[in-house]
């Protein structure tokens, strides 16, 4: 008997504490309502029917068309990555102290900026 009291008890106390908290709503409700436009087009004699509203065409012209990365777009691409592993290296290695990792990081990307530097000086100066 003494068991269910206090249950009882504590559920209300419980129950009591939590009706007094104050209700803050953090986020404002939205009502989503629907607009109504007018407008008058074209049909199939617009400007840019044939290559945005056709199904056959998925893109504009010249949409498609991407230019090739040049060696040197892909000598630095390679260096980042190459330093980037370093990087992840140096800051995962617990061999050595904090402050150390922190200079080895420090040093590993003045390193990378001027090979990035001197791949690019190395382009240029070729051609």
């Amino acid at each position: 008997m003494k068991t269910i009291t206090l249950i009882i008890i504590c559920a209300l106390g419980l129950t009591f504490h939590a009706s007094a908290q104050k209700v803050v709503r953090a986020v404002p409700r939205y009502y989503p309502r629907t607009h109504v436009s007018v407008g008058v087009g074209f049909g199939a004699w617009g400007p840019y029917y044939p290559y945005y509203y056709n199904p056959w065409y998925a893109y504009p012209p010249g949409y498609a068309f991407r230019t090739r990365p040049t060696k040197l777009d892909m000598q630095i691409e390679d260096i980042r990555l190459d330093y980037k592993d370093k990087i992840w290296s140096a800051r995962h290695d617990e061999s050595i102290s904090r402050k150390e990792r922190r200079q080895k990081v420090h040093d590993l990307k003045h390193e990378r900026d001027n090979e990035i530097l001197q791949a690019k000086r190395n382009y240029y100066k070729r051609r």
